[in-house]
């Protein structure tokens, strides 16, 4: 359900009613259902909560929800602000839905968006969720791909500094990135991705005029190891040029050396319909690529399209496994 006093009991109200949603997959929520019951009401949807204890028992409808009750929230607590008690609440939600996911009793995860701020302030000291739920299943290292209908953008760093993103970035770092993006794709049904990587600096550093040689040092180096490998991956290219390409399709993914070098195309062109996957866990997770919108949460006024198309990638990166809820 994410932070409760975000929009994301909104966005889940709206897209676990959808149609298309239930079709892909058998949903449950984890979360609070009263809080769920106010937001349904919020977003005019005219569907009953349902509690139930484990998520074989869901049997969702586009009138029926299904929650799984995780711990308690203060009736008053307000939309709109930060608040431990709604960061420990979120925390409790992705704890639990990765403890179904790994004992597989659910066969995806796709979460609504939490506060870093209340994670925070709740004593969890995690940037965000990618990070959070590769604490949660044992894993060292992860990778954020953003999706949506026109681009695909995998992250080698995420939430650092842009001089920390720099310091951190080496070749061994970006071809595992590549690696998992490739795997994500092909694991999807694309056979030998065509991928472009950007470069850090402007111009790709145009033969030394920018920058200190960071992408012959950090970059190229990792590139001619995956072409050598046989897989299709060009660059470093400036980012501005790598883009452009793949706005016009010549590339399935691009690989984006810092947080907002990938993530400023990806608003641009997608983020009502823009998905957040994080790829290399043992578990498969995807989320809204947006956040908690204290400034409308409460209100009823926010667009569910990424929610509704987290769920459904969940669904196809599942493999539309009916059996298992997602």
């Amino acid at each position: 359900m994410g932070d409760p006093a975000g929009v994301g009991p909104e966005v889940c109200a709206a897209a676990l009613t959808d149609p298309e949603v239930l079709a892909a997959c058998r949903p449950v929520l984890i979360g609070d259902l009263p809080r769920m019951t106010r937001a349904a009401t919020l977003m005019r949807v005219p569907a009953t909560m349902h509690e139930i204890d484990r998520p074989a028992e869901a049997d969702p409808t586009t009138t029926r929800v299904d929650v799984i009750q995780v711990g308690e929230l203060p009736e008053d607590l307000p939309f709109g602000q930060v608040s431990p008690i709604a960061g420990d609440a979120a925390y409790a939600y992705v704890e639990r839905a990765a403890g179904y996911a790994v004992s597989q009793d659910v066969a995806a995860i796709a979460t609504a968006p939490l506060n870093k701020a209340a994670l925070h302030a709740a004593g969890h000291r995690f940037p965000g969720h990618t990070e959070l739920l590769a604490h949660l299943t044992g894993v060292p290292e992860v990778s954020m791909m953003l999706s949506t209908p026109r681009l695909r953008v995998i992250h080698v760093t995420t939430h650092l500094g842009l001089i920390d993103a720099i310091a951190r970035i080496d070749p061994p770092l970006v071809r595992r990135t590549v690696e998992r993006g490739i795997e994500a794709l092909e694991r999807a049904g694309l056979t030998r991705p065509r991928v472009g990587v950007c470069a850090i600096n402007p111009h790709a550093g145009e033969d030394g005029l920018f920058g200190y040689g960071e992408e012959a040092e950090k970059i190229q180096p990792a590139i001619d190891e995956l072409v050598a490998l046989g897989h299709d991956v060009h660059g470093p290219l400036p980012a501005d040029t790598a883009f452009f390409l793949a706005g016009r399709g010549d590339f399935d993914l691009i690989v984006a050396m810092y947080h907002d070098q990938g993530h400023g195309p990806v608003k641009v062109l997608g983020i009502d319909d823009g998905v957040n996957i994080t790829v290399g866990l043992p578990v498969i997770r995807t989320s809204v690529d947006h956040g908690t919108a204290f400034d409308i949460a409460g209100t009823g006024r926010v667009t569910t399209a990424s929610m509704a198309e987290a769920l459904r990638q969940a669904a196809a990166l599942a493999g539309h496994a009916p059996s298992r809820p997602a």
